[in-house]
Parts: structure tokens; sequence; C-alpha cells
């Protein structure tokens, strides 16, 4: 016979678990591969405004660059992928979404309810390093300057 105290599921209560983060939602979308460098900026700052027009909190904006497609997509073989991390109430999704449906620069999208902390921005190479890491060495120096 089975002890039934290794059948039972133990769950921790409410005041036991650890503290989640507020979900956000991950957009990726890919961009036609041929249109011009301008356009793909356009492009970004396009998404981004709508998303703060629609009330929503634009938390993370990267151009992830061009890569090349696992199969082709309109007779595309590569794409340039953006990912925007955003916050907000889940209505800014359909107007996001819709606008891209629309627009013919974009090839493919996908938005994703993310749980969990905000993933760390990734540097691409040519572009400039993220602030964070500046305002930690200075944090970290000025209590070493007013100490003394």
């Amino acid at each position: 016979m089975l002890d039934p105290s290794l059948t039972e599921v133990s769950r921790p209560s409410q005041s036991e678990q650890p503290m989640t983060h507020d979900p956000y939602y991950e957009t990726m979308y890919i961009l036609r591969p041929d249109i011009p460098e301008e356009e793909v900026e356009s492009h970004l700052t396009k998404y981004r405004d709508m998303l703060v027009e629609t009330g929503a909190e634009v938390l993370d904006n990267q151009m992830r660059g061009k890569r090349r497609l696992a199969y082709p997509i309109n007779k595309h073989k590569e794409g340039i992928y953006v990912q925007l991390s955003h916050n907000g109430d889940g209505q800014q999704v359909a107007v996001l979404e819709k606008a891209m449906r629309l627009s013919e620069d974009v090839i493919r999208y996908l938005t994703v309810k993310q749980e969990g902390p905000l993933p760390a921005p990734r540097v691409m190479p040519g572009s400039e390093a993220p602030a964070q890491p500046q305002e930690q060495q200075q944090a970290s120096e000025a209590p070493a300057g007013t100490a003394g």
C-alpha cells in the first residue's frame, strides 16, 4: 500500500509563494528585408508611438537585425526582426496587431503575454551599450566620494 503522504501534492500557501512580477506583453515582428534603414526606424517609432497613444507603457524596443528565415514568407528568405516589450491592459494589442496586419512591410508578427522579470536588453554589435551599467557605476562611486 502507498503512503498517502507520498501521493499528495503540497502547495505553498499564498503567503509562502515568491513575489511574482507583473505580466507584460512581448511583440516580435518581422519586416521585409528590402526596406531601407530609415524606413525601418520609422516603423520602430510608429509602433512605439501607437502603443503610447493607446495608454500602454513601452518597456523595451530592440531591433534584432536581419536574419535568415526558417522558411520562405512571401518569397522572402530573410527578414528584419524587431522585439517590442510593453505594459498595458491588453487593449493595445488589438490596435497594434491590426496596424501590423495592414502594413505591407510587416511579413509576420506575434504577441505573447509574459510572466516574470523583464529580460535584460541585448546589445547588438556596433550599437551603443545600455545605460544601466554606467548608472550603477556612478551610484557605486557616489558613496565613495562622500565618505571621507
